[in-house]
């Protein structure tokens, strides 16, 4: 589940920074608060690709994807993939869970295997 979670983590950094590029020529935003809203961002998606595995990431993941939806009424077209990431981030999670029982299943036929030689 890490693994997904972490590439939807790092693909949404680089979405988060050319959103902020698209956010940039709009008159009505200052460069400094388009940057530190989109630094806290792209920072808080690098920090929870370390936090997965401890309890509370993966709520924080839920929390960036309803960010990333709202980011739609600064650039629309976040609106959209706000709601992409957020599908692949519960995919993500959902079937890495899978993933990591099947390894598990696999690991322990393995292991019985083992011992039975």
């Amino acid at each position: 589940m890490r693994m997904l979670c972490a590439s939807t983590l790092i693909s949404e950094f680089f979405v988060v920074a050319f959103a902020g590029l698209v956010a940039m020529k709009s008159d009505d935003l200052s460069m400094t608060a388009v940057w530190t809203v989109c630094g806290i961002a792209m920072l808080l998606s690098v920090l929870l690709c370390g936090m997965l595995g401890r309890p509370g990431g993966v709520q924080l993941g839920w929390a960036l994807q309803i960010g990333l939806i709202a980011s739609g009424f600064v650039v629309p077209t976040m609106f959209f993939l706000g709601v992409v990431f957020a599908g692949l981030w519960w995919a993500s999670i959902h079937y890495g869970r899978k993933i990591d029982e099947a390894k598990a299943r696999w690991a322990a036929q393995a292991e019985a295997q083992a011992q039975a030689q």
